[in-house]
């Protein structure tokens, strides 16, 4: 099983309605398993990263407003890239790893541009 980030607006009646993902995009934040051994991890706390450490129990809703600091802690990730590659376990090579990591996470990225274009929020789930 793999997690998905998809972008959701609110309708009229202040209910979530999951927008489509564009063709030739991927709605792919990485395995099952990466809610503990990438995104929850101590390392990625420490950097103070507060919203994707939250898919270790639950999954992730960042409300509109709250999307321009998750793009910032999207940032702060890709900024320290190469510390979460060699902290965290590699399911393959640490090279696959770090390409893995690197393209989920412009994947979530993407996500969160699309949602702050359109004033939506983010679910990672």
């Amino acid at each position: 099983m793999s997690l998905s980030v998809d972008v959701f607006v609110l309708d009229a009646n202040g209910k979530r309605r999951i927008q489509d993902v564009p063709d030739g995009g991927s709605d792919s934040a990485g395995f099952e398993s990466w809610r503990t051994r990438v995104w929850g991890t101590e390392v990625v706390r420490s950097l103070g990263a507060t919203f994707l450490p939250v898919l270790a129990e639950a999954d992730l809703t960042v409300e509109p407003e709250q999307v321009p600091e998750f793009l910032r802690e999207c940032f702060l990730l890709r900024e320290n890239l190469e510390r979460i590659v060699t902290e965290t376990e590699p399911v393959r090579t640490v090279e696959e790893h770090r390409h893995a990591i690197y393209e989920r996470l412009a994947i979530i990225e993407a996500a969160a541009q699309r949602a702050s274009a359109m004033g939506g929020g983010i679910l990672i789930w």
